[in-house]
């Protein structure tokens, strides 16, 4: 059944929005341009007092830990630089925001983004972010599975 309207009980979540992935060339749009419009979203959630989520993906500064990621972008050398998995600027700073640091693709596995939707009574999740086959990819199914199994 298609969405035809968005319930009053809707969260933005934003994912990978962040120094490192942001700086990264991509296409069809620049990183520029997908936070600009992020922003947009952003603000018309929190105009709606709606809830927005910013997820980041994070990893120690060796990378011990981090998720593997896709083969044609290779990794850099050496350690992680200092601030590689901040927020963009443009989109941090909002009290009423919920911040989530993932280690792996998605944003429900190993974190407490379920308890958090849940316990503001989310029904329905809106997902933007610049990694499309990755991050945000792994969170709409994860979601899916979320949803359909714990009724959100």
């Amino acid at each position: 059944m298609p969405v035809t309207t968005i319930d009053t009980t809707t969260a933005l979540i934003l994912i990978d929005l962040q120094n490192a992935v942001v700086g990264r060339p991509a296409s069809p749009y620049t990183g520029a341009e997908v936070v600009a419009r992020a922003v947009e979203l952003a603000d018309a959630f929190r105009h709606r007092s709606a809830p927005v989520v910013l997820v980041r993906v994070t990893a120690r500064a060796d990378g011990s830990d981090a998720a593997p990621g896709r083969t044609e972008i290779p990794r850099p050398p050496g350690p992680l630089p200092a601030g590689w998995d901040a927020i963009v600027d443009d989109l941090a700073g909002h009290p009423g925001d919920i911040t989530v640091a993932k280690r792996t693709w998605g944003a429900f596995y190993g974190t407490d983004l379920d308890l958090r939707l849940r316990c503001r009574g989310v029904t329905q999740v809106v997902l933007a972010g610049i990694a499309t086959s990755i991050g945000v990819e792994s969170t709409a199914r994860a979601a899916y599975d979320t949803a359909t199994t714990s009724r959100w």
